[in-house]
């Protein structure tokens, strides 16, 4: 199993849910005023997360959420992604690149081009979830595989 650090944030009290997951979309203009800002802009934007913990039941006024923020603890959730099968091996530490593949189906592009992952970021393969063995999508075989940053 992969060990992940966990980071503590603010999210929104409504949204905080142990288990949910979101991607972390940046700062707003209302954030420039709160003396929180740093607490809830500690999160790399265009990330995907999860909480696994509420930290305090504490609400904070916010000027965004009308429900106020909570302190809870989050992951950098795993990613769902397709790799070349060749560099598909549980526990393999890769350097993330989408398969070069002519025509991807419209049903399989979040698997191929997966919210959260960008290339060349560095992850570890955590599971292998499925082979894909189309020749209609991809010339080489194809598994679909979670990653870990």
């Amino acid at each position: 199993m992969v060990e992940v650090d966990t980071t503590i944030t603010l999210i929104g009290s409504r949204l905080a849910k142990e288990g949910m997951e979101f991607i972390f979309e940046g700062e707003s203009n209302e954030c420039n005023k709160c003396k929180l800002r740093n607490t809830c802009l500690n999160l790399e934007r265009g990330r995907r997360y999860k909480v696994v913990r509420i930290k305090t039941p504490s609400i904070h006024e916010c000027f965004l959420h009308d429900g106020g923020v909570i302190a809870v603890e989050v992951v950098k959730s795993p990613v769902v992604a397709i790799l070349d099968s060749r560099k598909a091996i549980r526990g393999a530490k890769i350097s993330y690149e989408p398969p070069k593949c002519s025509d991807v189906p419209d049903d399989m592009y979040d698997l191929f081009f997966p919210e959260g992952l960008r290339t060349g970021d560095k992850c570890t393969i955590t599971d292998i979830l499925d082979n894909i063995e189309d020749e209609d999508i991809c010339a080489t075989p194809l598994k679909k595989v979670e990653l870990q940053l």
